[in-house]
C-alpha cells in the first residue's frame, strides 16, 4: 500500500529542489480565454489580407472593428501564432540563439524539375475551442503538397515527422529551403536532411519573398476550408484539412500552370525527365 504521507513528502522535496512552491506543481497551465481565441481568429484572417502589419498597425485595424485591444496584447497573441510581418522585419521566423544557421542556396538558381528543391513552413490552424498548428512540405517546381502534419505544439518532431514521410513517399530533393525557424533549424531536422544526402538552403535576410509559393497555399487553405469550417476537434480538423489537401493536389487548377494541377504538373515533368533520359 502507497503511504499518501510519503507521496507529499517526495512532491515537497521535488519542489524544494526546483525552487518552485506546492501549488505551481499541481497547477495546470491555462488555456486562452474564448475571446483571445475569437481575437486570435481575427488576427489570422487580418494578416492573410495585410501581411506587412506588425503588432501597432494590427491592434489600429482591430480597433476599428470594435475590438478593445492594446499593442502587447496583439503582438503577444501575434508570436503566439507564430506571425511576423514580412515588410518591417528581414525575417518572417526568430531563429533558435544556439541553432546553426545554413547558407542560402537558391540565388540564381533556375528550378525547371520535381525534386529539385523542396520547402517547408508551419502556420496556425484556429479552432472552435483552441488551435493546431500545420507543417506541409512542398515541392517548389510544381507546388505539389508532399507531406503534412499537425500538432498542438511548435516543436520539431511533428516536422520531422512530415519530412520523414515525404522522403519515404517520394524521394528526396537534391536542396531543402525553409526560413531560419527553430524548428527547421533544430538538431532533429537538420540531421534527418544530411542522412539524406539533401543539402540545406535557409532563407537570409530580406529573401521574405522565397517563402511567397507556401503562403499563397496557406491563403487558400485558410479561406477554402479552415474558416468556413470551425473545427470542433483535432480528428475533424486533420480529416477536413487531408480532404482539401487531396482536392488541392489532385483536383484544384493551378493559374501558374495553364489550369494544370500540382499532381499532373509533378507527374508530367517526372515523364518527361525520364523519357530524355
Amino acid at each position: 500500500m502507497i503511504d499518501p504521507d510519503h507521496n507529499r513528502l517526495s512532491i515537497r522535496r521535488q519542489c524544494e529542489l526546483v525552487s518552485i512552491s506546492r501549488a505551481s506543481f499541481y497547477r495546470q497551465p491555462a488555456g486562452e480565454t474564448p475571446e483571445n481565441l475569437e481575437l486570435m481568429r481575427t488576427i489570422d484572417e487580418a494578416f492573410m489580407e495585410t501581411p506587412w502589419y506588425g503588432s501597432r498597425q494590427m491592434a489600429r485595424h482591430l480597433r476599428r472593428q470594435g475590438w478593445c485591444v492594446g499593442r502587447k496584447r496583439v503582438r503577444r497573441l501575434m508570436r503566439k501564432i507564430g506571425l511576423s510581418p514580412i515588410y518591417q522585419v528581414p525575417r518572417t521566423s526568430e531563429p533558435h540563439p544556439q541553432h546553426r544557421i545554413y547558407p542560402y542556396l537558391l540565388r540564381h538558381l533556375t528550378i525547371e524539375r520535381p525534386d529539385h528543391v523542396w520547402c517547408a513552413d508551419v502556420t496556425y490552424i484556429p479552432m472552435r475551442r483552441g488551435f493546431l498548428y500545420l507543417v506541409a512540405i512542398m515541392d517548389w517546381f510544381s507546388r505539389k503538397v508532399l507531406a503534412w502534419r499537425l500538432s498542438n505544439t511548435m516543436d520539431a518532431d511533428f516536422c520531422v515527422a512530415a519530412l520523414e514521410e515525404a522522403i519515404a513517399c517520394h524521394g528526396r530533393p537534391d536542396i531543402f529551403n525553409t526560413d531560419q525557424g527553430s524548428q527547421f533549424t533544430s538538431f532533429a531536422f537538420t540531421t534527418t536532411l544530411k542522412d539524406a544526402g539533401i543539402r540545406i538552403s535557409m532563407d537570409g535576410r530580406g529573401r521574405w519573398m522565397d517563402n511567397v509559393f507556401i503562403e499563397r497555399l496557406w491563403r487558400s487553405l485558410k479561406y477554402e476550408c479552415v474558416f468556413l469550417s470551425a473545427f470542433e476537434t483535432g480528428s475533424q480538423a486533420r480529416c477536413g484539412i487531408g480532404s482539401w489537401i487531396d482536392y488541392y493536389n489532385r483536383r484544384r487548377p493551378h493559374s501558374t500552370f495553364a489550369g494544370r494541377t500540382p499532381d499532373e504538373v509533378h507527374a508530367m515533368a517526372e515523364m518527361t525527365e525520364q523519357l530524355a533520359a
